[in-house]
């Protein structure tokens, strides 16, 4: 009886670890996206998929982030124990990069990558110094995030002249939403209820008080409007933060890993069990919904701007 041949997944996998076996393949190259492997195999996403995920359990390829898939260092051959060199005398210290250049290297390398690739070590790789070199600026990770937080708020666009209180806020959260956009890591550097002293993040927040005091609202309320209009432009910035860090992991963008999901959408939507779900769905058309963050910004915005018109409207003292 003739063996079954291997699922069309398996002979994939098996293909790409004989390319980084023989070193076709190096230890920091790319592995081909989802979607050019499919495309390459004649396959579907869903197999391609599946192909690369072996390799990960294999731990012969990892996620970098939004840099995508790359082969994974080679476990280090045992080799004679060797000891620090004492330093010779008159010997000159490893370049120091400078407090700036450390900091807008590190803005560069969580712009590129996340924030979870971010360390003492990548920055400093990226400078071609020693990490001891960059140690000489900042205590650790945590004020080495600090110092990038308050760069990159930094570019706020937003005028600084006096305008209406709705104009004014508006001008604030679009030129904080472009940042978040601009540096998706930012969504992810400090909870509410435990804000990030930081001289621009102060600045940001004076000029979105500053709207809205003097307006009839008591002091509690101007506060909690202020978080409020914060957490809807962060909340929104973590999930792009998310879909570049799910991108660069799988392959795949948000429509290409929603066509793998069809199938078991199909079902779902068929199966009787959500029919509002499925009928708004229909409803929208052939194209489907289409989940823009950045139409969802305003959206969210426009709600709440509306809502505190209300409150000032409210708190206003009679004519």
């Amino acid at each position: 009886m003739a063996e079954r041949p291997d699922p069309p997944y398996l002979r994939i996998a098996a293909a790409l670890r004989r390319r980084i076996e023989n070193g076709e393949l190096a230890p920091g190259d790319r592995v081909p996206a989802t979607r050019r492997l499919a495309r390459e195999s004649g396959v579907a996403l869903a197999t391609a998929t599946k192909a690369l995920a072996v390799l990960r359990q294999e731990g012969l390829i990892h996620a970098t982030g939004r840099t995508g898939t790359v082969v994974a260092p080679r476990p280090a051959r045992p080799g004679p124990r060797r000891t620090a060199a004492a330093p010779l005398p008159g010997a000159v210290p490893a370049a120091d990069p400078g407090r700036d250049r450390l900091v807008r290297a590190a803005i560069a390398l969580a712009d590129a990558e996340g924030l979870a690739a971010l360390s003492m070590r990548a920055v400093a790789g990226r400078l071609g110094v020693s990490a001891m070199a960059a140690y000489r600026h900042v205590q650790g990770k945590d004020e080495l995030v600090a110092l990038m937080t308050d760069t990159v708020l930094g570019e706020l666009d937003h005028p600084r002249t006096p305008a209406p209180w709705r104009t004014r806020l508006e001008e604030g959260a679009r030129a904080l939403w472009r940042v978040h956009r601009a540096h998706p890591w930012l969504a992810q550097t400090g909870p509410l209820t435990r804000p990030q002293l930081l001289p621009r993040l102060l600045a940001y927040s004076e000029w979105m008080l500053a709207a809205l005091d003097g307006r009839g609202l008591d002091a509690a309320t101007v506060l909690d409007l202020n978080v409020l209009l914060y957490s809807h432009i962060q909340g929104l910035a973590v999930h792009a933060e998310r879909e570049a860090h799910a991108a660069g992991q799988t392959g795949l963008t948000d429509e290409e890993w929603l066509d793998t999901q069809a199938p078991a959408m199909s079902a779902l939507l068929g199966s009787g069990a959500y029919p509002t779900l499925a009928r708004l769905l229909g409803e929208v058309g052939a194209d489907g919904y289409d989940l823009r963050l950045d139409a969802l910004f305003e959206r969210g915005l426009r709600a709440l701007l509306d809502d505190i018109a209300r409150l000032v409207e409210e708190g206003a003292p009679p004519a």
